[in-house]
């Protein structure tokens, strides 16, 4: 369920739950959360240690008595309490005493597109006990394309990718609404991933899971393409041995390895073109696709895209904010609604 314009506008926050960030928009105030979705928790006693980014550097260095937990995962809330603890610690001291004085706290929240009852109730619940007495859900998609600028009220097509770090969505949106949607269940972390298992497969070499981001360092350069670098020196720690050992990789064997998660992208934006009316499809041979959401930012993808569909495909001016941008120009008032007035006979 996707709230109007008229209801967000009554709310006095946004949250953007994320797998990997999680952003809070205060109205009047703008962006004032953007932190990696982590807690560390002192599992003797239950106390919450570290939230964001000094929670996501004790990944993988902790003793046994502190556990790094991610409340979020698939875009989807599985932990509503420490959700709520770590959003607490998020928000300033300033912040929390700002909201406390609305008489009617309302909330919006981003939801992934088809989010069963259980998800959408999960992010409910999550707001709900940061003292929201109303919450409203505004689908990804749409807050994604809102925040990047897309005319998505209009009678004319616009097609939005979010690359979350959990899962990929495409939409084509017309009239302020969703013509067709596709969720592929591949994002940034498949591909981190598929990474990882290639260097401990042929090279035997473990990597750091959060000091090195294996994607960007194999990666650099035009990432994807075939003009990229040949080869990179990457540090790790032998499988047999655990010594500390570097390898160079030949980047060709990188892309190859890859391409099984990418795969999975580009069949879920053919069958959303598959599902669109052709006046629609023919709108998007000009206008393209328009990337968002942080794993946008992946080296070579948007060249890789083109390639494969034939169609223009542009990265938004700030990916990784589009959604809860989106959702913070609707609190505001910035969006007017496209109003269409019955036919009086």
């Amino acid at each position: 369920m996707t709230a109007t314009l008229e209801q967000l506008r009554r709310c006095h926050f946004a949250v953007d739950l994320g797998a990997a960030r999680t952003r809070v928009y205060v109205k009047g105030s703008g962006l004032v959360v953007d932190q990696p979705s982590v807690a560390a928790v002192n599992t003797r006693t239950g106390a919450l240690i570290a939230v964001g980014e000094f929670a996501e550097k004790m990944t993988g260095r902790t003793p046994g008595y502190i556990r790094v937990v991610r409340p979020v995962s698939g875009g989807t809330v599985v932990d509503i309490e420490m959700a709520q603890r770590m959003l607490r610690q998020l928000l300033s001291d300033r912040v929390r005493r700002t909201l406390r004085r609305k008489p009617r706290l309302r909330a919006a929240a981003c939801t992934p597109h088809d989010a069963d009852p259980l998800a959408q109730r999960a992010a409910i619940e999550t707001l709900v006990g940061l003292g929201a007495r109303r919450v409203e859900l505004v689908d990804t998609l749409i807050a994604a394309a809102v925040g990047c600028g897309l005319p998505v009220e209009r009678p004319e097509a616009t097609m939005v990718m979010v690359c979350g770090a959990a899962a990929t969505q495409v939409a084509v949106l017309s009239l302020g609404s969703i013509v067709t949607a596709e969720r592929v269940p591949v994002g940034g972390e498949a591909v981190d991933h598929a990474i990882v298992q290639h260097l401990r497969h042929r090279h035997q070499l473990v990597l750091p899971s959060q000091s090195v981001r294996p994607l960007q360092l194999a990666l650099s350069g035009t990432g994807l393409t075939p003009e990229g670098p040949r080869s990179t020196e990457i540090h790790g720690r032998d499988v047999a041995t655990g010594l500390a050992r570097s390898v160079k990789v030949d980047t060709a064997a990188i892309r190859e390895a890859i391409q099984t998660p990418l795969t999975a992208v580009l069949d879920g934006i053919g069958k959303v073109l598959r599902e669109c009316p052709p006046d629609l499809v023919a709108d998007l041979a000009d206008r393209g696709i328009v990337m968002v959401g942080g794993s946008a930012l992946l080296p070579g993808l948007d060249q890789m895209l083109r390639q494969a569909t034939g169609m223009p495909v542009h990265i938004a001016e700030r990916p990784d904010v589009c959604a809860v941008e989106g959702l913070g120009a609707m609190l505001e008032g910035r969006i007017a609604p496209m109003v269409l007035d019955p036919l009086r006979a």
